[in-house]
């Protein structure tokens, strides 16, 4: 049998720096879920300010998604090899570049460029997530991850109302260059405070690898976010389709027959992480559904009977409560996960993802209650995404760790997307005019929410069969203070 590698023992950086590792990292976070959203509210704008097609103005949504998931696992992979605070630097430097490109410019296909350079601040969570696990204590690092896992939900909710307001009063491109000056401060915030991990897995890069899970992941999620827009029957779509089958078989071969693969395959095969995987995309299903109905019914027009007719900012405003919720709910996450293990807290999170959308279909009238729904939600998701870095993290090597977490991620990427093409699809199907216009009705968002509520129910059910995990074993771990090789070894096993 194969002895593990040994394991460096964590350490907390001395002073200042130290004290602020945790914060510089929720920061990056939070910085690219802000990065993501802010060009939600000048969509509808776009096509004028460009003199560009609203198909072409799309892609700077789909140009961040594709690139996003293709970089997550490459990128995380490259931080287990050469250093991940070294890759995290790189990745923030890229956001900030593109919206650099973004204020500087007003040509659309220069937008969809500097956004496809942002979605390669999506890795980092889960590079954050690996430094984390080798910096800190085991007494501090539930807590920790739990919070960065969280800064997810925290930017998306601030990002939203801070570029509606600053499109509402100021150029759109001045929203540019107040993200391009946090991103500065990001990329100097990691660079100081953060120390570069010791664990490293060395070897050879996997380019082959590397170009077949991108040209695979282009072709799969090209089709999921454009078949609305393309047909689903239609012949791009499904041979896009058929190209990923192709293309994500032989990379999978590949993998199996290189000696220093881009995704550990055999890793992926063991049940705990497998099932992590399977309950990352279900949860990303579910979660994200919340946020593309809530924010599309309280802007209904009030001629439709249960529309509110909110402005964007407005709007932003009522998804801002869960982003407070999911600040406050991170530290519960961590306690459930140390007294009962991550994968209680990841079934019970999915579990109250499932309650919140309930509270939607009970009542998608009223402004409370909506807010009310959508909070729930909020809420299962921090304790769901909280949960799941940790049980990679228990499940994997520390050498693999930034790679196992960025397959993670991209996951739930793949969960977000299809949620966004079915709640289209859903929506798209259960329409009546409104002034000539046709709109989404009641039916059709409660129909949404359904969908995804029993989505949650599943993804619950998943949690409940990754094997291997107890509260007791959390418990002792977080109370030695130290990691013992064999354990880590034989938890993988």
């Amino acid at each position: 049998m194969e002895q593990p590698a040994p394991i460096a023992q964590p350490s907390v950086r001395p002073g200042l720096r130290g004290r602020l590792t945790i914060p510089v990292l929720a920061f990056g976070g939070i910085l690219m879920a802000v990065m993501q959203t802010v060009v939600v509210p000048l969509l509808p704008d776009l096509p004028r300010l460009t003199h560009s097609s609203p198909g072409a103005v799309s892609w700077t949504v789909t140009a961040t998604l594709l690139s996003g998931a293709v970089l997550t696992p490459v990128l995380g992979r490259a931080g287990d090899m050469y250093g991940k605070r070294r890759v995290l630097t790189a990745a923030l430097l890229l956001m900030t570049v593109g919206s650099v490109m973004c204020a500087l410019s007003s040509d659309i296909a220069v937008l969809i460029t500097a956004r496809a350079l942002q979605g390669a601040a999506a890795s980092v969570v889960p590079l954050s997530i690996s430094i984390l696990r080798d910096e800190l204590p085991p007494e501090r690092r539930g807590s920790a991850v739990a919070l960065m896992s969280s800064t997810v939900g925290i930017g998306a909710a601030l990002g939203l109302p801070l570029a509606a307001l600053v499109v509402q009063y100021y150029d759109w491109h001045t929203m540019f260059w107040l993200t391009s000056a946090l991103g500065a401060v990001g990329v100097s915030a990691v660079w100081w405070a953060v120390k570069e991990s010791p664990v490293r897995e060395p070897g050879r890069f996997d380019v082959a690898g590397t170009l077949g899970l991108a040209a695979g992941l282009v072709c799969l999620l090209l089709g999921v976010s454009q078949g609305g827009q393309w047909g689903w029957t239609g012949a791009r779509v499904l041979g896009l389709f058929a190209a990923a089958v192709v293309v994500l078989g032989l990379w999978w071969w590949q993998q199996l027959h290189t000696e220093r693969p881009l995704v550990d395959l055999r890793l992926v095969s063991r049940p705990r992480v497998g099932l992590s995987h399977v309950a990352a995309l279900l949860t990303g299903f579910a979660f994200y559904a919340n946020s593309l109905v809530t924010a599309q019914l309280v802007q209904a027009p009030k001629a439709t009977g249960y529309g509110l007719g909110l402005s964007i900012v407005e709007t932003g405003l009522c998804l801002l409560p869960g982003g407070v919720t999911m600040l406050l709910f991170s530290p519960l996450s961590a306690r459930i996960s140390a007294a009962r293990g991550p994968r209680v807290t990841l079934a019970l999170g999915a579990a109250v993802i499932a309650c919140g959308y309930a509270v939607r279909i009970a009542d998608s009238r009223d402004l409370w209650m909506i807010i009310l729904g959508a909070t729930v939600v909020a809420t299962g998701t921090t304790l769901a995404y909280s949960a799941l870095p940790t049980l990679i993290l228990r499940a994997v090597p520390a050498e693999q760790t930034a790679s196992a977490n960025g397959v993670n991620v991209l996951m739930r990427t793949i969960g977000q997307a299809t949620s966004s093409a079915a709640v289209a699809a859903v929506l798209v199907h259960h329409t009546s005019p409104v002034g000539g216009v046709p709109v989404p009705t009641l039916h059709g968002y409660l129909l949404a929410f359904t969908v995804a509520g029993i989505v949650a129910l599943v993804a619950s059910a998943t949690a409940l069969t990754i094997p291997g995990d107890t509260g007791r074993r959390g418990s002792r771990r977080a109370g030695s203070g130290t990691l013992d090789a064999r354990d880590e070894a034989l938890e993988g096993a």
